[in-house]
């Protein structure tokens, strides 16, 4: 166990290190090629909703095959859209590296395949901690490395900054060998089928609503992730501050994260995500209806950061306990698709607002009435396992 706690916090630090600092190259980026911020973050959009869409299947192919071989293939997808986002002259071929090409990576390199393998080898009493020690890592990742984005792009330039991470991506092909399990590690005495699990899964309401919560945590997060840094600078805050909020960002959710696994451990986990979502909500209230000062800002990125990637881990784990290990990863792909459509709508409405309206403004409003929704909608969750029939 210990072996796979460590190998898959170490494969989602980088993975998700890399893709949490993609904000800090908006500027640079459509300034020097002359684009749009919709240019921008409509690749972003699209790199989460390929993400989502994609994520299902990798994680029923890591379920099938082997998590380490999804993982490597993983990672070379990300060196080479890493490598072509920063050679793409067009918005079209900068949509098929940093969208297309990128999330593909995201989607072999992340939670949906990790956490199957994680379902399958910590015991159910300790799956809610275990991932949440996962998610703690992703944030961590944000911590660690956005700074060193920042020192890249500022040393080197925006491009080798980007080759640069293409290089760091390919460490996770080493890593991905800690994840391979023995062969009866796959074997599961349900005879389910595919088929069956995704008609099940879709057909229970507790899933509808859990997958519909789940739009509302990709919104916010890629909404701020992507848009805070450049709505700082509008606002006449310095670069600094921005790099200082998304660390911030990272730092805290380290603690967030961990504490919501733990703490799913032993509260009903649907209340966990309707308190998290209720809080987003109003921490971004206040944050907008607030004056905008550093000091303001770094409170409002330690509080998010609290909450920011909190919601991985009792979200994944009430797939686990409702619907079994067996088919952990494609299930979780199959809600994470619901919050890729959100970090969609978050990274492209931001953009689209942004260039027809002149402000955030309206987006900020969208993000804490979404909040407000993802607190009600998770409240009647029906946590307990699924009962089937005895094979014949």
């Amino acid at each position: 166990m210990t072996q796979v706690l460590l190998c898959s916090a170490m494969i989602v630090t980088v993975s998700m290190g890399i893709r949490h600092g993609f904000g800090l190259w908006l500027q640079p980026i459509t300034m020097e090629r002359g684009w749009t911020r919709e240019t921008f973050a409509f690749a972003i959009a699209v790199q989460n909703l390929a993400w989502g869409i994609a994520g299902p299947f990798a994680g029923a192919l890591a379920d099938r095959f082997g998590a380490y071989r999804v993982l490597i293939v993983g990672a070379l997808l990300y060196a080479l859209g890493l490598l072509w986002m920063g050679l793409a002259t067009s918005g079209l071929a900068f949509t098929g590296s940093a969208g297309v090409v990128l999330g593909l990576a995201q989607s072999g390199t992340t939670y949906a395949v990790v956490y199957g393998v994680i379902g399958r080898n910590v015991a159910p009493e300790k799956r809610s901690w275990a991932m949440g020690i996962t998610a703690a890592a992703g944030s961590f990742g944000q911590f660690l490395m956005v700074p060193v984005e920042n020192w890249l792009i500022g040393g080197f330039g925006w491009q080798t900054a980007l080759f640069a991470l293409a290089c760091l991506a390919l460490a996770i092909m080493p890593l991905a060998f800690g994840l391979k399990e023995p062969a009866q590690a796959a074997a599961h005495s349900s005879q389910q089928s595919i088929g069956a699990a995704v008609r099940e899964a879709f057909g229970n309401p507790s899933f509808q609503l859990l997958t519909a919560g789940y739009f509302v945590c990709g919104f916010q997060v890629v909404f701020i992730g992507v848009h805070m840094p450049s709505y700082l600078k509008d606002n006449g805050l310095t670069p600094d501050v921005a790099t200082t909020a998304l660390a911030l960002i990272g730092l805290f959710n380290v603690f967030g994260t961990y504490a919501a696994g733990v703490l799913g451990g032993r509260f009903p986990k649907r209340y966990i995500l309707s308190l998290i979502y209720g809080l987003r909500g109003l921490a971004i209230l206040a944050f907008v209806s607030a004056p905008l000062t550093p000091w303001s800002v770094y409170i409002f990125s330690a509080v998010m950061g609290l909450l920011w990637l909190s919601t991985i881990p009792p979200t994944n784990a009430l797939v686990a306990q409702i619907f079994g290990v067996k088919y952990l990863g494609m299930l979780s792909g199959f809600v994470f698709v619901s919050h890729q459509v959100g970090s969609f709508m978050g990274a492209w409405l931001g953009g689209k607002l942004y260039d027809s309206t002149g402000s955030y403004d309206v987006v900020w409003w969208i993000a804490i009435a979404l909040g407000v929704f993802g607190a009600v909608i998770n409240y009647p969750i029906r946590e307990h396992a699924i009962v089937r029939p005895a094979p014949a």
